[in-house]
């Protein structure tokens, strides 16, 4: 099946390059040549619909005839060495790491803005900004408990950071069940080849969320009591908050299963009221507290926020985050890490241009046919202008609607993501991907080995969400192998390499 395969000049995860060649895949390529084409895409077709069958679904609002659907899951997996994974979790930690100091300043004592590493406009003039956070000192100063970091990676191997995902980060439900179903389908490809589980993602999470949740009397051993408070059925991840409840073995509830009384939360339950003490929310801030945010929200609870505030319950992720995942605060993130932890990025950002200033706008007016042009407040892929691929009447569009709202925009270059072998109608054939790691935060951060690797199905599809068609890939990262070093930053692939490049952008 591999021996027509032509990565077209991109970086391959599962060969690698010619002049670095990805060494510590050898047994699955091994492996993957002795299958054959029709069992492989028969099995294939097995697993998409026992993943239906299973109910591991999601919504697209934007789809009045699809109630649910499911993600599309490729049989061909991902695969990173453990000297690379090592390299990746230490950054996604640094990562977090700095975030969570940057929230916990911009709360308090606001030392970045003073010293003017970030413009105070883009914080305190943020839409996610919540002045009603000011002052509040929360469990380890750690305000993001779950993130999600999409990372990409160029031609020449190396990992960027293309978003941070610090509100209510989706799809690690996704990673746990494609590993069940490749398991499940194909224990002839995986058997004995040495990966890292990702079986504990649950006990992981409820473990932080008893940590940050708050002390009881003394005398009163009793277990926190975790609930996660989801918008209910008719969410996109409603399947996800369900898996979620499950895996941490704790009740899923709605807005309308809590009250407030006493400034303290409780759950209503057959035997009466039960207090609560830790809620992973699947809200957002807006409509979490109709009382302190949205008044129309009818998704949330009225007089929570007070109990938080009170130090009564614990929210993860904390309210505000979301000024930390902003897609134009996000370029100052490597400037953030060197600010409070006196170190650089070790993984670094695609280069940003904030249209806010002048000089940034002028500089994507002028090159808008070679970047990619993205509103910081989108989400799913949607309102973004890939210029290379753009038409003229894109183009003018795009640039009617910088002119006019500049500081709603940021623009990045085309990246030359990496591609994977993926099972298409023709046969193998390459398609991008991109990489969320996940990661738990509480008195420690801990890194979901592999994360969600999402692929671009359709060939010279460019975004990789699920709101578009994209599908995703179960991520092995490996125990053991060859040390491989990493390749020289400036590396060239081939000196017959394709020009033709793609970007993604985050669910």
């Amino acid at each position: 099946m591999l021996s027509s395969y032509d990565a077209n000049g991109f970086y391959d995860e599962l060969f690698g390059t010619a002049s670095h060649p990805a060494l510590h895949t050898e047994a699955v390529k091994d492996r993957l040549r002795q299958l054959d084409y029709d069992d492989l895409r028969r099995r294939a077709s097995d697993a998409e619909r026992e993943l239906y069958n299973l109910g591991i679904t999601f919504l697209v609002y934007s789809d009045a005839k699809a109630v649910d659907r499911i993600l599309p899951f490729d049989v061909i997996p991902r695969i990173i060495s453990a000297p690379e994974w090592t390299h990746l979790e230490k950054g996604v930690q640094q990562r977090i790491a700095a975030l969570n100091m940057f929230l916990h300043d911009i709360y308090h004592d606001q030392k970045v803005l003073k010293d003017k590493i970030i413009p105070a406009e883009l914080v305190l003039g943020n839409a996610n900004y919540r002045p009603q956070m000011q002052g509040i000192t929360l469990p380890f100063k750690t305000y993001i408990q779950i993130m999600g970091v999409d990372l990409v990676r160029d031609h020449d191997g190396t990992f960027r950071v293309l978003e941070d995902n610090g509100r209510v980060p989706s799809g690690v439900s996704y990673v746990v069940e494609n590993r069940h179903m490749m398991q499940r389908a194909f224990p002839d490809l995986m058997g004995d080849i040495g990966i890292r589980s990702v079986d504990n993602y649950g006990a992981k999470l409820l473990e932080a969320m008893c940590e940050i949740a708050p002390q009881r009397p003394e005398g009163d051993n009793t277990e926190p009591q975790v609930v996660l408070l989801s918008p209910g059925a008719y969410n996109s991840a409603y399947f996800e908050h369900i898996f979620l409840a499950r895996e941490m073995g704790v009740p899923l509830v709605e807005g309308r299963d809590l009250t407030v009384l006493d400034d303290k939360v409780y759950m209503k339950t057959t035997g009466g009221l039960r207090r609560v003490d830790s809620i992973y929310r699947r809200i957002g801030d807006d409509f979490l507290d109709p009382l302190a945010f949205n008044p129309d929200s009818l998704l949330g609870v009225p007089g929570i926020f007070e109990a938080y505030r009170k130090g009564n319950v614990a929210l993860a992720n904390a309210i505000g985050t979301g000024v930390a995942d902003d897609k134009a605060v996000y370029a100052y993130v490597p400037r953030l890490i060197k600010y409070y932890l006196g170190e650089e990025a070790i993984i670094p950002n695609v280069e940003t241009h904030i249209c806010r200033e002048p000089d940034a706008l002028k500089y994507t007016l002028d090159n808008l046919d070679k970047l990619v042009v993205k509103p910081v407040g989108e989400a799913g892929g949607y309102g973004i202008t890939i210029g290379p691929r753009a038409s003229q009447a894109e183009l003018d569009d795009c640039r009617a609607k910088l002119l006019d709202d500049p500081a709603n925009y940021i623009s990045q270059p085309m990246i030359p993501l990496s591609v994977c072998p993926t099972l298409t109608e023709e046969g193998i054939g390459p398609r991008h991907v991109d990489l969320r790691p996940f990661a738990i935060t509480a008195r420690n951060t801990w890194v979901l080995p592999g994360g969600l690797t999402r692929v671009a199905l359709k060939k010279g599809t460019l975004i990789v969400n699920s709101s578009q068609g994209g599908g995703s890939k179960d991520t092995w990262v490996l125990t053991e192998g060859p040390v491989e070093e990493p390749p020289p930053p400036d590396a060239s692939i081939d000196p017959f390499q394709s020009q033709s490049q793609s970007q993604t952008q985050s669910q």
